[in-house]
């Protein structure tokens, strides 16, 4: 599903080169959750942007789904993340003029899909993550675990084979945290989608299948945890 070929990322300012990934390889399967664990600065969340195309690596192959996506051009990378992937970030990224329901079905609609099937399709998914009861609530009005619940909503929607999470839990006190946790570890088995989780909390690795460990842009150990 996801593998990396010497994949390097280098960003240059001025006379000074940091090389914030030294050659990644590594292969991520189909409906596998996994965890990227590593400190600040060790280079999990350029890793994680790169695999995703959010960034481009300087070096080195991204291959998705049988795609090499460091191939593709800018419109044709687009589409492509759009219909393959997910993502749930550590601040929520919700439109804050939009309700809940609103802000799951956007990107049904930019995918093309009508209003009404758009419409049911981001209840269903808000019933699924047990928001019904707040469709029509605005983020401000929503609790830190009840917003992350809808960017995870956000980003099943499009029943995407991989869903990236950037420290999910990172702005949630500790029991909302595990609750979203034990909410993502139940949707990857009930789906068989492929979630790869960067995080700096080791509590957070429990809940995956394998741990990656990042150290100055390399991958220094890979941990199965059955």
């Amino acid at each position: 599903m996801i593998k990396t070929i010497n994949l390097k990322k280098i960003y240059k300012n001025d006379d000074i080169e940091v090389h914030a990934l030294k050659g990644i390889n590594l292969e991520i399967f189909e409906g596998e959750m996994v965890s990227i664990l590593g400190p600040s600065g060790s280079g999990k969340s350029t890793l994680l942007n790169c695999l995703s195309g959010i960034d481009k690596p300087t070096e080195g192959q991204v291959i998705i789904d049988g795609v090499d996506i460091t191939t593709l051009k800018d419109d044709e990378l687009t589409k492509f993340r759009a219909e393959k992937m997910g993502f749930v970030f550590q601040f929520f990224n919700l439109i804050p003029v939009l309700n809940a329901v609103e802000n799951v079905e956007l990107p049904l609609l930019v995918l093309g899909y009508n209003e009404k099937e758009a419409r049911e399709l981001a209840q269903e998914i808000l019933i699924e993550v047990g928001l019904k009861d707040r469709m029509k609530n605005f983020p401000n009005m929503l609790s830190g675990g009840e917003a992350q619940r809808v960017a995870i909503a956000r980003a099943l929607v499009t029943k995407p084979k991989i869903v990236w999470a950037d420290e999910p839990t990172g702005a949630l006190d500790t029991k909302t945290g595990m609750t979203i946790m034990n909410l993502i570890k139940e949707l990857n088995e009930k789906n068989n989608q492929t979630f790869v989780i960067v995080t700096h909390d080791p509590r957070i690795t429990e809940y995956t299948q394998r741990i990656l460990r990042m150290d100055s842009g390399i991958l220094v150990e890979h941990e199965d945890l059955g």
